[in-house]
């Protein structure tokens, strides 16, 4: 099938992109001898024009939905994030520094900065609102050092990072919007770790190497190829590297990566309910977030069209297989390479719009100008949408999600969901490409099948997935293959209401190594499918955070009780005379 799919790169594009898609098969688009429409996927860095929303065929694909700069330019990230403070409340959207849009708000952050510098020194930082990779960034103490010639964005530094071996980082995760309408959004597994190259000090603000984490400035400082403690040779890890990080210093993995997940959700809630519903569009987009020292994550900006250039051998890890999964979960089926009868379809519809050809064989039809003839295009579409649900599988709405389970001799039928959370335990895998939900158990055989409402069966398909071993860089030392569990697992509620809805729209769980993170249950997706209930969004979101912190707490709770027993206990054998150096002796044995 891939073999007859079209790609379409503007200005030649990400080279990565490319030759994904040449591996796949693909055959690229040819802008001297290929008609306009013949394509499925378009790809490029900027937006697109309405026109092209508009006229888009169902064989064909977008890499952008519009009207994302609602977040992804710098002012009006600040302007949205602002209403969405002043409507939900500060203590919600506290992930980033109130940011003042300069020249307007100049005033009120002279009023704020007067205010704070009466307290301990604080550190500004001072970004152009329609530049991207660090450049126009500094970073300052006295506002007399502030000094612009474009509309930037003044926010509060972040002073207190979290850092590996003195070396300032923060993350790059890749995020794909799926659809707004409903809300659908993937968080992909595997992202970039992107560090400074000299180590932080806040005694030497001007100095972009220590304070700055973008690729594009660090790979021309003078330690970049040095081998610098821990970090390595370069200035990137993987995010596997980074998570073995994470267990080595005993943090709680799931309650942080839940707050990044929270940051991304509410972040795209702030243009999700203005943001048109278009078929066949996806977003890719890059989260920046910084980490403090207490493990809280900071949301530093969002990026359109996140930068897929191979600059080292970690790029090349993850960008490809990024690539791959993204193209996965756009979801080609053999009805995509039906572009070629496009004419046809065409046709059909010029019939029925009273137009006649020639003679009684179908011939080859001038291209139709769509500015001007916006009422045939939409008849077109129309027609062939009609023959292109024939084609897709039988998921609808009205249909209900069943799992057979097979042990042994016997087999029931009952109804299975599964939260977009999974446990540590879960294997649970999707491929978009063929429209299979894969269910396995260490007990059991998972047969998942759809059943209508009357009780007749479609067609099922079963598959055995196994668990997926990786070879994962650890510490310098070489590749060891080790299975880490799901970042995004989370804990199942017992006794609550499942997301049968979410199977009967075939939503998948996880494409690759991107995992839905929203909608979550039936109670998000249906928040997010029509008019999209913010207000019932966030308290779903805040009842699973609070389930997840509640959980930490009583860790925590039990660690101490362990170790006051501990200590109790040597209270108990060893007399206040006994000198400390015989209990050190002693406590091995």
């Amino acid at each position: 099938m891939e073999a007859s799919l079209v790609f379409r790169l503007h200005e030649r594009g990400p080279e990565v992109v490319r030759e994904v898609l040449l591996e796949r098969g693909w055959e690229e688009y040819d802008e001297e001898r290929r008609e306009e429409e013949d394509w499925n996927l378009y790809w490029r860095g900027s937006a697109f024009r309405n026109s092209e929303y508009l006229n888009l065929l169902p064989w064909q694909r977008l890499n952008h939905h519009p009207k994302t700069v609602g977040i992804t330019r710098k002012d009006c990230l600040a302007r949205n994030l602002r209403r969405m403070r002043a409507t939900f409340g500060s203590s919600l959207y506290d992930f980033s520094p109130t940011a003042f849009i300069l020249p307007n708000d100049y005033t009120r952050f002279l009023s704020e900065y007067n205010r704070l510098s009466r307290g301990p020194s604080l550190y500004w930082i001072c970004k152009p609102v329609d530049l991207s990779r660090g450049r126009g960034i500094f970073v300052f103490e006295d506002i007399r050092e502030l000094v612009y010639d474009c509309s930037v964005i003044v926010q509060q530094y972040v002073s207190n990072p979290l850092l590996i071996s003195g070396y300032k980082f923060d993350l790059r995760i890749y995020v794909c919007v799926k659809s707004f309408r409903p809300l659908t959004v993937y968080i992909h597994q595997e992202g970039l770790v992107r560090f400074a190259t000299e180590k932080y000090n806040l005694s030497s603000l001007h100095n972009l190497y220590a304070h700055l984490t973008n690729t594009s400035i660090n790979k021309f400082g003078p330690f970049y190829r040095t081998e610098k403690e821990r970090v390595g040779r370069g200035c990137k890890w993987t995010m596997s590297k980074f998570r073995h990080f994470l267990q080595s210093q005993d943090v709680d993995e799931l309650l942080l990566w839940q707050r990044i997940n929270n940051i991304v959700t509410l972040t795209l809630l702030t243009i999700a309910p203005a943001a048109p519903s278009y078929a066949n569009c996806v977003e890719l987009l890059g989260f920046d977030i910084l980490i403090d020292e207490r493990f809280k994550p900071w949301l530093l900006e969002v990026n359109n069209s996140p930068a897929l250039t191979l600059d080292c051998q970690v790029d090349i890890t993850v960008k490809k297989r990024l690539i791959g999964d993204l193209i996965d979960l756009m979801n080609y089926t053999l009805t995509d390479s039906m572009r070629e009868q496009g004419h046809l379809f065409q046709y059909l519809c010029l019939k029925k719009a009273n137009i006649r050809s020639k003679g009684n064989h179908l011939q080859t039809l001038p291209k139709i100008k769509t500015h001007r003839h916006r009422d045939r295009i939409h008849q077109r579409q129309h027609a062939f949408a009609v023959d292109y649900q024939r084609h897709l599988p039988p998921v609808h709405l009205n249909k209900t999600y069943a799992t057979k389970v097979v042990s042994g001799n016997k087999s029931n039928t009952k109804d299975r969901t599964l939260n977009l959370i999974l446990g540590p335990q879960s294997r649970t895998d999707v491929s978009a490409v063929n429209r299979r939900t894969w269910l396995t158990d260490d007990r059991s055989l998972c047969v998942s099948e759809f059943t209508n409402r009357d009780g007749t069966e479609t067609e099922a398909e079963a598959d055995v997935v196994s668990s997926t071993i990786r070879e994962i860089p650890h510490g310098g030392l070489g590749f060891r293959r080790e299975k880490l569990p799901n970042m995004y697992s989370g804990i199942r509620r017992e006794g609550t209401e499942r997301p049968a809805a979410l199977n009967r729209q075939h939503v998948p769980l996880r494409v690759g190594d991107f995992i839905r993170t929203f909608p979550f249950n039936t109670a998000t997706l249906t928040a997010s499918q029509h008019s999209l209930d913010v207000r019932r969004v966030i308290q779903e979101l805040h009842r699973l955070t609070a389930q997840l912190a509640s959980r930490e707490k009583m860790k925590r709770r039990e660690e101490e009780e362990q170790r006051e027993g501990e200590e109790d206990f040597e209270s108990l054998l060893w007399g206040p005379k006994d000198p400390p150096l015989l209990r050190q002796c002693v406590r091995p044995f």
